[in-house]
């Protein structure tokens, strides 16, 4: 497939510059991959399209204020996006205009904090910070809004920007498939006998590194680490029906259908083709035109369907991409 056969027209004022007040009020549309049908609802209700017996899998990464600002020597601004922290004062990171910044430059983040570049891999520097860096991004680290949204992070996007099961640090995105889900809506399910389950993905900047190849086959993904506790293990192998929550969670247990292994760094592409040996049902977001996670939930579904059913969403007036509303495919 051709990348450009997965491009559509997003209209600028639908993608959602800010979450909702209340979670739980955005929209749902579900899909029903078999027969084409649209049901339009809100996600609050999410729990009437589930079935005794499903399991619905969520991901608990966290996301860590992993944006910081800096200016050089020279007085020029940069944009540090870490990317993993590797030691106590160790991280690696992707910084604005990196290839005309040399190794050993010198990024004041203010009077007293610094980091210095000591080597680069590509569009990824190794930075030596002179205090510890889980410090510096307790005191200095902004929320890693996309670059979609096109406003400075505040106070209300550290508690908007996080799913509410959000647990274990390591993600510069949210699982925003995860973030329309409240307490409410996860004991609703249990009471209905719908079995709620946890795995870790620390999203990273693989999952929106641009397609920038013609064929979709030839994309590699940049690996992101995963865990799938046992619990999790054994109860998708009783489930009726699995229901991942997110891309995130699709790759992660489709990584471990492959390699049989609980944990690791998942790379797996998916694109059409893809024989979905765990996945069931899939709760995702809109995404971006040509984006990677629009060919996962076109090899879910299908190309012809998906962007049909995202012309109605368009129609409809639905929210875009991270803080927008939210589709169920069956």
């Amino acid at each position: 497939m051709k990348i450009h056969e997965l491009n559509y027209d997003l209209p600028e004022e639908l993608i959602a510059q800010h979450a909702l007040v209340k979670r739980e009020q955005a929209r749902l549309l579900v899909l029903d991959r078999a027969s084409g049908k649209i049901v339009h609802t809100v996600f609050e209700r999410i729990s009437d399209h589930t079935n005794p017996g499903d399991v619905i899998v969520i991901n608990n990464t966290r996301v860590f204020k992993a944006r910081l600002i800096a200016h050089k020597q020279t007085g020029g601004k940069v944009d540090i996006l870490l990317t993993r922290v590797i030691s106590s004062r160790r991280a690696m990171a992707m910084i604005s205009h990196a290839r005309r910044t040399k190794v050993d430059t010198r990024l004041s983040i203010d009077p007293e904090v610094n980091a210095r570049i000591i080597e680069k891999q590509g569009s990824l520097c190794s930075l030596e910070f002179n205090q510890p860096v889980k410090k510096i991004i307790a005191e200095h680290g902004i929320v890693p809004l996309p670059h979609y949204i096109k406003r400075a992070a505040t106070s209300h996007d550290e508690k908007d920007y996080q799913t509410v099961f959000a647990d274990k640090d390591g993600s510069i995105a949210a699982p925003t498939a995860g973030l329309h889900f409240t307490e409410d809506i996860i004991q609703e399910m249990q009471t209905r006998n719908v079995m709620v389950c946890e795995i870790t993905l620390h999203i990273g900047p693989g999952t929106f590194k641009p397609i920038r190849v013609d064929d979709i086959e030839d994309h590699k993904m940049d690996a992101e680490y995963y865990e799938i506790p046992e619990n999790t293990i054994q109860a998708i192998e009783k489930a009726e029906r699995v229901i991942g929550v997110g891309t995130s969670v699709c790759r992660a247990m489709e990584s471990y259908a492959l390699s049989g292994a609980r944990n690791g760094m998942a790379d797996l592409f998916i694109h059409p083709g893809h024989e979905f040996k765990i996945i069931d049902a899939l709760i995702t977001n809109f995404h971006m035109p040509c984006s990677t996670p629009l060919v996962l939930v076109s090899a879910f579904a299908s190309k012809d369907l998906i962007l049909t059913t995202y012309n109605e969403a368009i129609q409809e007036g639905y929210r875009f991409l991270s803080y927008g509303d939210a589709m169920l495919i069956v």
